[in-house]
């Protein structure tokens, strides 16, 4: 009996091992939180907080493709994910929610005449209830019938109220701030612990190749270099998606038309009229339609109709592998970075489709860029590198070697393990051989 427990601890060992590290791993990266932004990722990753269940915020913004759409069948046709009823579906695909936090409340800028900060496509999540968009943002999904489909605050608190996790929220927060007394306040609070952890190192990481570029710890390649070029300079990348300081965020937070295509393919065009009177008619006007509906004039909103807001292009390329399809574009049209850079390069001069709304297109930055298809190919190279995870060669090859091990990326410290391991496992081995042939 002893010789079988002693076989059986032999094999179960380096898993065993790869299963600790894994967990220690983990605990560490949870570690580096604050604890408002461990609530926050709480709340983020719960799928019990919706109606029916099954759906948490990253069912759209998961961390493997940059805190967005996680789903590459999806990406590749209509693009817009359908709610907790999966019959449901919205009128865009989800933006990123990483990188955001610098998002101002949302302004008009009357120097530049520019509409500046806000959350969602179209600037609703305006922050000027609460001060910060981000928070706004995160009260819109969860009451949204397409999307969480809960019928009030109410229903989300009393969900965190029966979680894990209510202690750590009033820990957080105080004791009674989990509280339906207080259903408004308990709400906004629940709405902030989520804005921490989007604002947290974790979902911000700074930790792309550029990045190690801009503090000297890594060189661009000759066409990366050539891309970063033409970005600042050629293509006007950079007049929106700002590039300058130590780390930038690769937006400058404001709306622009950029004449792209009706996605014919969106699903939202089928909804019923409940939620889309227009039907197939249904046009997307973005920033414009929003501050219509908060009452601004038309000499204030016909400016900005068909206009949507300049997204981060930081992990614009984050893929779970490499055959993985992202999608592009308020609604989704795109399938590619080659295709949207082409279409920045050639709007105006080659047979694309008519844009969704043809008023406001932006025609002074885009549209008849006279880029070679080499320059377009540098351009694409560059964004590429804005891609948090970067690994150095020698931790690449690292990385490579360890995903042996059962198929299990766990880092260099496991070498030195996985060798003690073996070393006892061996040592076992030894021990029985000699005690069978004594």
């Amino acid at each position: 009996m002893k010789k079988k427990l002693l076989i059986l601890l032999f094999f179960s060992l380096p898993l065993f091992a790869l299963m600790v590290l894994q967990w220690d791993t983990t605990a560490v990266a949870t570690e580096t939180l604050t604890p408002l932004e461990k609530l926050g990722k709480h709340l983020f990753f719960d799928t019990n907080l919706s109606t029916p269940p099954g759906q948490s915020c990253a069912a759209c913004h998961a961390p493997e493709t940059g805190f967005t759409g996680p789903d590459s069948d999806i990406n590749v046709h209509g693009a817009v994910y359908p709610g907790a009823v999966h019959t449901r579906f919205g009128n865009r695909h989800p933006p990123t929610a990483a990188y955001g936090g610098d998002s101002p409340v949302l302004y008009y800028d009357e120097d530049e005449e520019l509409w500046i900060g806000g959350m969602f496509f179209d600037g609703r999540a305006t922050g000027w209830t609460l001060g910060d968009p981000l928070a706004e943002q995160a009260q819109g999904p969860f009451l949204n019938p397409v999307e969480q489909n809960n019928a009030n605050p109410g229903l989300v608190i009393l969900k965190v109220m029966l979680s894990d996790y209510a202690d750590l929220f009033e820990e957080v927060w105080g004791t009674g701030s989990l509280d339906l007394k207080d259903v408004y306040g308990t709400y906004e609070r629940i709405a902030r612990s989520i804005s921490a952890y989007e604002k947290s190192s974790e979902v911000n990481p700074f930790t792309s190749k550029y990045d190690y570029y801009l503090a000297g710890k890594v060189e661009l390649t000759d066409l990366e270099a050539s891309g970063l070029e033409l970005f600042e300079g050629k293509a006007m990348c950079s007049a929106c998606h700002l590039s300058e300081g130590d780390s930038p965020l690769f937006t400058d937070f404001t709306y622009d038309n950029l004449g792209v295509p009706k996605n014919p393919e969106n699903p939202f065009y089928d909804m019923p009229r409940k939620w889309n009177p227009d039907g197939q008619d249904f046009i997307d006007y973005g920033l414009g339609d929003f501050l219509k509906s908060a009452g601004y004039s038309p000499e204030v909103y016909e400016s900005e109709l068909g206009k949507h807001k300049v997204p981060t292009l930081r992990n614009v390329d984050m893929r779970p592998y490499p055959e993985f399809v992202k999608s592009y574009g308020h609604n989704g049209f795109f399938k590619s970075l080659e295709e949207i850079v082409h279409f920045y390069n050639t709007r105006d001069v080659e047979d694309w489709p008519d844009p969704e709304v043809p008023m406001n297109v932006n025609t002074d930055e885009l549209g008849d860029l006279g880029l070679t298809s080499e320059e377009e190919a540098a351009i694409v190279a560059f964004m590429k590198t804005l891609t948090d995870g970067y690994l150095f060669p020698e931790e690449a090859t690292t990385a490579s070697w360890d995903k042996q091990f059962f198929g299990v990326p766990i880092g260099m410290p496991s070498v030195v393990v996985l060798t003690a391991v073996a070393l006892l496992a061996m040592s076992t081995r030894t021990a029985l051989a000699t005690k069978r042939h004594s």
